[in-house]
């Protein structure tokens, strides 16, 4: 099953604890196998779950199925004699055919409760989770950066930052203004960025 009613995986770390998740792209990176041949394409799947959470930042495991299906298809049609560049035109007038699809049939998420449907379904189905994502995007906007970390409190909350956060420290320790803390804090700086 894909969407918020796939099963979880529990993968072994070699540190800390196993790790449960049903999302594609983790799972699919952490596949390696033995034959080089079928790591190679495994690999290939991989950097298909990598794009299409780049781009979408969802459907990972909808695109390693499709992918995976695509290249059963083509490997039976080529054994059948079929030529592969021939299959190849046609794989890619038919990816042309659905892209054009989706983008005439393409609904923009525009309200707070729309939000909260797409977020509650990229969070498994839970609608607080999702809710709370809603909110997030609703005062960041839809430029803002939306950064989830787990927490050691019972209650899930909502931080927001406004203005410019380096999560890295700082470079040097003669910029410390506060010793005792270990902390750089600056009020009404001025910033010169060089490219």
């Amino acid at each position: 099953m894909l969407g918020p009613k796939g099963r979880n995986v529990i993968i072994e770390q070699s540190f800390g604890g196993p790790k449960i998740t049903k999302d594609g792209v983790t799972v699919a990176k952490l596949i390696m196998l033995k034959d080089k041949f079928e790591n190679l394409g495994a690999h290939v799947i991989q950097d298909i779950a990598q794009k299409m959470n780049k781009i979408a930042g969802d459907g990972t495991t909808t695109a390693t199925v499709l992918a995976c299906a695509i290249y059963a298809k083509g490997v039976k049609n080529v054994t059948a004699g079929c030529n592969p560049m021939d299959l190849c035109r046609g794989l890619q007038a038919t990816v042309d055919r659905v892209v054009e699809f989706l983008s005439v049939n393409t609904k923009k998420v525009t309200t707070t409760a729309e939000v909260a449907q797409v977020a509650t379904i990229s969070a498994n189905g839970d609608t607080h989770i999702g809710n709370l994502i809603a909110q997030a995007m609703e005062k960041v906007g839809k430029e803002g950066v939306i950064t989830i970390k787990e927490g050691r409190m019972v209650e899930d909350e909502i931080e927001i930052i406004e203005g410019m956060h380096f999560d890295h420290g700082f470079i040097r320790p003669y910029f410390i203004t506060d010793v005792k803390a270990q902390k750089v804090e600056f009020e009404k700086l001025f910033i010169h960025l060089v490219e």
